[in-house]
């Protein structure tokens, strides 16, 4: 019986990520000629910009077959800029495959995805590449890993050497395996390798803890079973060993996944139940237009199916089903579950969308949040309107640009991860488009949140017709608590069709407090509202509710609140002192640092405002020695030093007479 699994190939830029999924295709037969990233012909790098540059900017999806399992490959960036294709990748996996150098070890992002990995509950099988370079400290690899990401990653092989010298993998449980595999440099026998093993699994097995405490020896059958039982569980770890711009190590990888799913993952998909499934990309096919790709959990599909879009309560059909490999896509017409495939015809369904019914699968995760905002300008004003259609096809593509554009004063705005990406996007946006831009600054995404309470209150009454006369209770709230609103106005007083309008006003009215960010942490409550049986009409509430929400925050006045980094730096503990130094400058909070085989590390938290373009600056201070890993922490609130503000879009409606004027000419083009 064949089995069939989707794994994730995740890492940390430069891992060699690519290049293992390069060999997995060509190993497999699935590819006759290998390709480079260096040369730009990798199978799953097919955009001009990744074959430019290098690095994966989009998940690419692939199919190989091994043994009696057929796997869908989903190779995924692994720059931090491009987190939220991860991000909605690691939503379809049955299991990842975390890449590690064995050079460089744990870095920046890879403790991000591992925390993503843990939470979303993914197997996940540790793969340390590049074990023939030069410089390599197994036993520093080893603690590092346990130490930085979990106790549970054990090595499952064994190598002939370490450095230039290495040339194959052993796994230690294979009964052929020989003791004089082992390379002298290399402290644990294989035997010391099965006693760790055991240890670890009898952990949270009674039989294995029974053949532990009486000494005796289990099978290494028995502890193959147990341990894919484990990984699955995710309280195991498998660590494998390779060098896969030589190839050395790939197969063996390859083996120990099929096992795996033979031994955990059923050869039946739920093809009977109802349909399930997920919209983790879209793109745009210049021949055939728009292709979502879609994972079923359960249920089948087929050419001319209708389904339904539960996300947005709509019925789409579907026109053409394809197979998808990189840049080509294989006509099926049919879509089982378990499966990734390419679906077209569906036009207005959105990136994160429930197909179907949802499944107990479907467990969203940020892997990071965006903190950045620039403006996007096209270098000939004459390109303006092309452009805007060109980022609304992008911020389809990738949700996570949350792209503005304000027709009004020809303006469009995008959140970014940092500067790596812009690049990117200029060069994609010219290739693909034929437009030239240019981004502005990228700038810090504060928050506002109330200083204290007070009420909000307007009387929209003149010039008739129209009559809104509302007043809110403005209460700041818990830091993390966002908006919470509620009405104490009765129907008689404001028809509930009126407090609905209200309702979905203020968040729209909070978007821009009184420094130009959006205002969260507070409670909002209407306490008093009145309508005309003769002259409110319905849309005067949609002209009356910013207006008394920025009374109400003028009144109360804001605060900023910044966004916090959690971060990690290890650096040669020579460059400590100057470290620790600019830590104070840029406002750190840290606990006391630790040395650890010389190297100094701090953990803490730290403003993201102050530390924009520290990564690079500990690069260069200690020879790319140093690393500096962060993640989004929360939103604090900004000392009173720190000042910022952004230009406020359309008229403030503390501006009673233009906003009213601005307000009413453009609900009349409605």
């Amino acid at each position: 019986m064949r089995h069939l699994i989707n794994v994730g190939l995740v890492a940390h830029v430069d891992a060699g990520k690519t290049t293992t999924t390069e060999q997995m295709l060509y190993q497999s037969g699935r590819i006759r000629t290998l390709g480079r990233v260096d040369e730009g012909t990798a199978h799953t790098d097919w955009l001009s910009v990744e074959r430019t540059r290098g690095i994966s900017v989009r998940a690419a999806v692939t199919r190989l077959s091994w043994g009696a399992c057929d796997i869908n490959l989903i190779d995924t960036p692994g720059h931090v800029d491009f987190s939220a294709e991860v991000e909605r990748s690691l939503q379809v996996l049955d299991a990842a495959i975390l890449v590690i150098s064995a050079v460089e070890g744990v870095q920046a992002h890879t403790e991000t995805i591992w925390q993503a990995l843990r939470a979303l509950g993914l197997p996940t099988f540790v793969y340390v590449n590049k074990v023939d370079r030069e410089g390599i400290e197994i036993d520093e690899l080893l603690r590092d890993l346990r130490q930085t990401l979990h106790e549970g990653i054990v090595p499952t092989q064994t190598v002939d050497a370490f450095g230039p010298a290495f040339t194959q993998v052993t796994s230690i449980l294979c009964e052929e395996t020989a003791e004089q595999l082992v390379s002298p440099e290399y402290a644990l026998s294989i035997p010391q390798l099965r006693h760790d093993l055991h240890i670890l699994l009898a952990d949270t097995d009674d039989e294995l803890m029974e053949t532990y405490v009486n000494g005796d020896t289990p099978s290494l059958l028995r502890l193959t079973q147990t341990l894919w039982r484990h990984t699955k569980n995710g309280q195991a770890f498998p660590l494998f060993f390779g060098a896969s711009l030589r190839g050395i190590g790939i197969a063996e990888l390859l083996t120990a996944l099929t096992q795996w799913a033979a031994a955990t993952v059923p050869a039946e998909q739920v093809g009977d139940a109802p349909l399930s499934g997920t919209i983790f990309k879209i793109e745009r096919d210049r021949a055939n237009g728009r292709v979502a790709y879609v994972r079923l959990f359960s249920g089948h599909l087929r050419n001319r199916d209708t389904l339904y879009n539960s996300t947005q309560a709509i019925e789409e059909k579907v026109t053409q089903i394809r197979r998808i490999d990189a840049e080509t896509h294989t006509d099926t017409g049919y879509l089982e579950a378990g499966d990734v495939g390419a679906l077209y015809g569906l036009q207005r369904s959105r990136i994160g969308d429930v197909l179907g019914v949802p499944s107990q699968h479907m467990n969203p995760y940020a892997l990071s949040v965006a903190l950045l905002t620039t403006q996007v300008r096209p270098v000939n004003d004459s390109d303006y309107h092309r452009l805007s259609e060109a980022m609304q096809e992008l911020d389809a593509e990738d949700p996570a640009l949350s792209v503005e554009w304000r027709p009004d004063v020809r303006e469009l705005h995008m959140k970014v991860m940092g500067v790596i990406q812009l690049e990117v996007y200029k060069q994609l946006i010219e290739e693909r488009f034929g437009i030239t831009v240019t981004f502005s600054p990228p700038a810090v995404i504060y928050q506002e949140t109330p200083v204290s309470t007070a009420y909000g209150y307007v009387a929209y009454t003149m010039p008739k017709p129209c009559w809104a006369i509302l007043r809110f209770l403005i209460e700041p709230g818990p830091r993390g608590s966002g908006l919470v609103y509620r009405s104490e106005v009765r129907a008689e007083n404001l028809l509930s069709s009126y407090q609905n309008e209200v309702q979905r006003r203020v968040p729209e009215a909070l978007a821009q407090g009184m420094f130009g960010f959006a205002v969260t942490d507070l409670a909002v409550t209407l306490v008093e509202g009145e309508h005309h049986v003769w002259h409110t009409h319905p849309l005067d509430f949609v002209v009356a509710t910013p207006m008394a929400i920025m009374d109400g925050l003028r009144a109360a006045g804001t605060q900023l609140l910044e966004p916090i980094l959690q971060f990690r730096v290890s650096v040669p503990e020579v460059n400590g002192g100057r470290v620790l130094s600019d830590l104070a400058q840029m406002r750190a909070e840290y606990d006391s640092p630790t040395v650890v085989r010389g190297k100094l590390i701090v953990e803490g938290t730290i403003p993201l405002a102050t530390s924009l373009d520290y990564p690079l600056q500990i690069g260069a201070l200690t020879g790319g020695r140093g690393v500096l890993a962060t993640r989004f922490l929360e939103y604090r609130l900004a000392p009173a030093s720190v000042t910022a503000s952004r230009e406020r879009y359309g008229v403030n409606p503390l501006d009673t007479a233009r906003y009213i004027l601005a307000a009413r000419s453009a609900l009349g083009r409605l």
